[in-house]
């Protein structure tokens, strides 16, 4: 699953709402203090259980959306979350967001940034009610997600002030370790931002794939939403047409088998749109849970046929 772009104007309109939030709070250092932000914007925060549906329908029973529509059927936004498998989940008519509790701690910083990036976009609140029989569709909402993804980027990195020291360090994945501890994010929404936002004009791409070394990996293999391949506006325009199967053929052929940390390098060329060949340099991480690849564009190379991998 690629990235997905958004319009010029919903960037201005999201970065004006998060950099109106980050000078309420007095522009503070990182890492953000979620706390503040929900205060700021009186924002209330729940959690409900997955695994327990009739907890779950209790704080379903106490929410009101679009009018009488969740009182009539209380059910209504339990089956939404169930069916969709929801993680977390914003309730616009009584500005509240709804986490699952279930899911692990460390993620739960990003799914409340997402859900506060929903609430930022006022035209959000309409479609998230789901009356409109166009807002089912998949492309919708896929745009929705992405512009969400887009304010929680911009609000947990601080805009500019990620960019800036991103852009300033060294591009491997150690940089990007460094900035997740330094801004209190994960290593894999660091990696997200990093490629997006820092060395701008320069080709990036990130992959994010599912251990093959957990025990419950086989069906995280074949789920395709643990999967992620993120691109640079560079990387988008001058290599999109690369497909995510030959950058995980790329990390497979020289990736080492161990549970933890580093787990290889390779400098590898990829052909860019015209059909010249470009030299990138791929290294990958695991976290334990995800394999982390960051590659980087060196320098265009003259080759007859593709070289295999230069192991490092």
């Amino acid at each position: 699953m690629k990235n997905t772009p958004i319009g010029p104007y919903e960037a201005d309109d999201l970065q004006a709402q998060v950099k109106k939030v980050l000078r309420g709070l007095g522009n503070p250092e990182p890492p953000l203090d979620m706390r503040d932000v929900r205060e700021l914007l009186r924002l209330d925060r729940q959690y409900y259980s997955s695994a327990d549906t009739s907890a779950t329908r209790e704080v379903v029973n106490h929410l009101r959306i679009a009018g009488k529509q969740i009182i009539a059927r209380p059910t209504l936004l339990l089956d939404v979350i169930r069916k969709a498998q929801l993680s977390a989940l914003w309730v616009p008519d009584r500005k509240r967001i709804l986490l699952d509790a279930e899911t692990p701690i460390l993620k739960h910083r990003w799914y409340e940034a997402h859900e506060i990036g929903h609430s930022l976009a006022p035209w959000h609140g309409d479609f998230l009610h789901g009356d409109a029989e166009e807002t089912l569709s998949p492309t919708c909402r896929e745009q929705l997600e992405a512009e969400a993804n887009y304010a929680a980027g911009q609000l947990i990195f601080m805009m500019e002030r990620f960019t800036i020291e991103a852009s300033d360090s060294t591009m491997n994945l150690e940089s990007v370790r460094q900035l997740a501890k330094r801004f209190g994010n994960t290593i894999t929404t660091t990696l997200w931002r990093f490629v997006e936002e820092a060395h701008r004009g320069l080709p990036l791409v990130g992959i994010v794939t599912p251990s093959p070394w957990r025990a419950e990996s086989l069906s995280d293999m074949h789920n395709s939403t643990r999967r992620y391949c993120i691109e640079s506006p560079s990387f988008k325009v001058r290599f999109g047409h690369v497909r995510e199967q030959q950058l995980r053929n790329i990390i497979d052929g020289y990736i080492r088998h161990r549970r933890g940390g580093p787990l290889g390098r390779a400098d590898i060329p990829l052909l860019d749109c015209n059909g010249d060949h470009h030299l990138f340099h791929f290294e990958t991480f695991s976290n334990g849970h995800s394999l982390l690849t960051l590659g980087v564009y060196q320098q265009p190379v003259r080759l007859v046929a593709v070289p295999g991998a230069m192991r490092a």
